[in-house]
């Protein structure tokens, strides 16, 4: 694939922002060494919380690329991503899902209450099939989302379902930081 043709990458972190040591964070600084186009959603300094200002975040990154995209979203970032792709257009090439969690169900403690999440707009989570290919990564013991849940929300998405074993939520809390898998899957994405 030529360089004019590669699409802009654009991660979706999730609510916890960017961490350095995340595999997020480290795939933006290699794809951008490589001379790719790589663009991060900000954190957000005001509405944290709101599924409405992380929309509307994702769509203005979004919509300063001229061209085709991939999105990578993580944990809350494939939430806002799903929600963004009920109401937006773009050239979305694909998303790389990785371990979504279950915000219909409530999450353990530190974390959002079903309440919080339901008053800020996260659920219910949509179900309906993305305008995009999608690939949807999965962990058997990912303490945020269950991995029959998981894959129950693959299917709805009609995103493929790459089961990752025992990663935990794939963050450096679980022992991660960088994942090379996760170049492969974009590749698979930008060529499909």
């Amino acid at each position: 694939m030529s360089r004019t043709t590669e699409p802009a990458i654009v991660i979706v972190p999730g609510l916890r922002d960017h961490v350095e040591e995340h595999w997020q964070t480290l795939l933006a600084a290699r794809l951008a060494e490589a001379g790719r186009t790589v663009r991060t959603v900000p954190p957000l300094t005001r509405d944290r919380l709101s599924r409405m200002a992380q929309v509307a975040a994702l769509d203005k990154v979004i919509s300063e690329i001229a061209g085709p995209v991939v999105l990578v979203a993580h944990s809350a970032g494939v939430i806002t991503t799903v929600h963004w792709a009920q109401w937006h257009e773009a050239q979305v090439r694909g998303a790389l899902l990785v371990t979504p969690p279950d915000f219909e169900r409530p999450l353990p403690e530190g974390y959002p209450t079903s309440e919080v999440l339901d008053d800020n707009g996260w659920t219910p989570v949509p179900r309906s099939p993305l305008p995009f290919p999608s690939i949807v990564a999965a962990s058997s013991n990912d303490p945020l989302g269950a991995l029959d849940r998981v894959a129950e929300l693959a299917r709805n998405w009609t995103g493929r379902l790459v089961e990752l074993g025992e990663v935990g939520h794939l963050n450096p809390a679980a022992g991660y930081g960088p994942w090379p898998d996760a170049e492969e899957l974009l590749r698979e994405l930008e060529q499909s």
